[in-house]
């Protein structure tokens, strides 16, 4: 049994997670041009297509359950990892329940303040998690082709620590007004 889990595991690694990434990129960018050119019927249609992607399903469960700082903390079903096997089956449930997902409860963890009193912490399950990064993958490009060139908050990949080198770079006595 114990070889067996670990040619599962095995067999999870060796998923060809370039060519996902390299799939869902390609997708991202249609849509991004999509609207871009304004083609909002494309856009949708290219979105859906994301979300029933198996390199995007895949990338997304990859993402919630390896990669994330709380990949370890479980959710009201108690589940803290996955297998292989039931992250194949994730991938499976989050195809066929694309267009109606309904969300589980969430799991509440009182966490103490300076002053004395408590906020909530709600932590949803991997499966909500891996749903709402899937979302994600469809909704971040066409947000971003709306976005001006040089917007710096709450943007994926932009900090400002940008925003301050941009400023650096044209407020310098070399440059003359900004490029």
């Amino acid at each position: 049994m114990i070889s067996h889990n670990r040619n599962v595991s095995e067999s999870w690694k060796t998923l060809p997670w370039k060519k996902f990434r390299r799939n869902l990129f390609r997708l991202q960018k249609r849509v991004y041009k999509a609207i871009q050119v304004g083609d909002k019927p494309k856009a949708k249609s290219l979105q859906k297509l994301i979300l029933k992607s198996w390199a995007a399903r895949m990338l997304a469960i990859r993402q919630v359950t390896q990669l994330n700082a709380g990949k370890k903390t479980a959710g009201i079903d108690g589940k803290a990892s996955l297998t292989f096997e039931e992250r194949l089956a994730l991938s499976e449930e989050l195809r066929t329940k694309s267009n109606n997902w309904k969300h589980q409860k969430l799991r509440s963890i009182p966490i103490p303040k300076k002053d004395g009193s408590t906020r909530l912490l709600k932590i949803p399950t991997i499966a909500d998690r891996a749903w709402q990064c899937l979302a994600k993958y469809a909704l971040e490009p066409a947000h971003e082709a709306t976005f001006q060139a040089r917007s710096y908050g709450f943007r994926t990949g932009r900090s400002a620590h940008d925003a301050q080198k941009f400023l650096f770079l044209n407020l310098s006595s070399k440059a003359h007004g900004i490029e």
